[in-house]
């Protein structure tokens, strides 16, 4: 019998869990996914309390603890430590991918003017690094410009979806002039369906993009290839380290 695949996901808030396994369970339900929750990292970030490189070394230590459960690619939710998720990936002899590189690839396919809704303060600065390094790599003189939906993941966090979906898509409705909309966290994706009704732009969340990604390069890749299928799926896409 065939081991069946499995991927680790490392979470840093519980309110990014249920959207990439929903989106795990549609897309590829043959594998096994295996949640790693240190949901003190968010709270550490968004308190400015710990200094970043003792955040990074956290992150880090999630990577060496998730390689020994033996899975085939280590995905992150939490889009507000991309520095550290780099060092991982390039440590790491599995396929080790930020949450949000897939989503930035199709965003780069819809054109140069792209939005992003984003409901976790911490994160943003990071995710317009990252986006503008990935434009660079692709070649394209794509921009963007982040919209805070305030108050939004804070209702997450209390229980009220229906709130924190209605504060996303009014966001995205003063979105005028765009050629597409990325719902920046994770946990943003549930308001997908509210934010396409108050709007005609292209709409992208990062969970169905980032199992397809993950899938597309595990059962791709050759098992004793290692470290160099990372690089060769890294590099013209969105990891610039």
């Amino acid at each position: 019998m065939s081991r069946q695949i499995r991927i680790a996901l490392i979470h840093a808030t519980r309110v990014a869990i249920d959207p990439i396994e929903v989106a795990a369970k549609s897309l590829w339900p043959e594998a096994e996914m295996v949640t790693i929750l240190e949901e003190a990292l968010s709270i550490d970030r968004a308190a400015g309390t710990v200094p970043m490189s003792e955040i990074n070394s956290r992150i880090i230590d999630l990577a060496r603890y998730a390689e020994r459960l033996n899975p085939d690619g280590i995905l992150y939710t939490c889009s507000a430590f991309g520095e550290a998720i780099e060092q991982v990936a390039n440590t790491s002899s599995l396929p080790v991918h930020k949450p949000n590189e897939a989503m930035f690839e199709a965003a780069f396919a819809s054109g140069d003017r792209i939005a992003m809704i984003y409901t976790f303060q911490p994160s943003v600065a990071g995710m317009e690094r990252e986006f503008y390094e990935a434009a660079d790599l692709k070649g394209t003189k794509a921009r963007i410009e982040s919209v805070f939906a305030e108050s939004a993941i804070d209702a997450l966090k209390a229980g009220d979806s229906e709130a924190h979906n209605r504060l996303v898509a009014e966001a995205a409705a003063g979105i005028k002039d765009a050629d597409a909309i990325m719902l920046a966290q994770f946990s943003t994706a549930q308001s997908i369906s509210a934010v396409r009704k108050v709007t005609s732009i292209p709409v992208l969340s990062s969970p169905e993009a980032a199992i397809k990604k993950m899938k597309k390069v595990v059962e791709g890749k050759d098992s004793h290839e290692g470290q160099s299928v990372i690089v060769e799926e890294r590099n013209p896409n969105f990891v610039s380290a």
